[in-house]
């Protein structure tokens, strides 16, 4: 898959722990994530006017930008692609948002993430399983399997400097636009 080829990352965090079965996201506030940026990728132009003009609108545009993701967080047992209660409630929100009219074109690519805990190989396996749990609970939902890809990254693009963190165990949910 090339870098380039999808926009607007929907992560969903794996912890050791987390409490509550009820979903942090609601399909709601998913389906306004993925529909209210549409932009996908800077835009590209010439600017006519004094060199100054043409700064002050670059600073503008350059502008902090809205989030580029949306955290779910979801319990996930360590070493393992099951889904627990609050993985569910998670992403039974997601698969509703999925659902929604403004969204049923969209095609998304799931990607599987984990920590440096184990060998390259092993990771790249467990990656690939947490991507296809999330992608058959998705499709046991009611969402087309074809609108859903997904693939293992192993270790690959950690959310946090220490390669162990849990925060590196992931799936992230990604608008496929190619």
């Amino acid at each position: 898959m090339q870098w380039g080829s999808s926009a607007f990352v929907l992560a969903v965090v794996f912890f050791s722990t987390h409490a509550s079965a009820d979903p942090v996201q609601k399909s709601e506030d998913i389906v306004k994530f993925f529909t209210g940026a549409a932009d996908l990728g800077k835009s590209r132009g010439i600017c006519v006017g004094t060199e100054e003009e043409c700064k002050s609108k670059t600073k503008a545009k350059d502008a902090p930008a809205e989030k580029s993701s949306l955290d779910m967080l979801i319990n996930f047992g360590l070493d393992s692609a099951e889904l627990d209660t609050t993985a569910r409630a998670e992403l039974d929100e997601f698969a509703k948002a999925l659902k929604d009219s403004r969204l049923s074109t969209f095609n998304f690519v799931v990607e599987g993430y984990t920590d440096a805990t184990g060998t390259v190989h092993y990771n790249e396996g467990l990656s690939q399983r947490r991507a296809q749990s999330v992608a058959a609970f998705l499709t046991a939902s009611g969402i087309e399997a074809a609108r859903i890809n997904a693939i293992g990254m192993g270790e690959k693009n950690p959310r946090s400097p220490n390669p162990y963190d849990p925060l590196n165990r992931r799936v992230e949910m990604r608008i496929k636009t190619q």
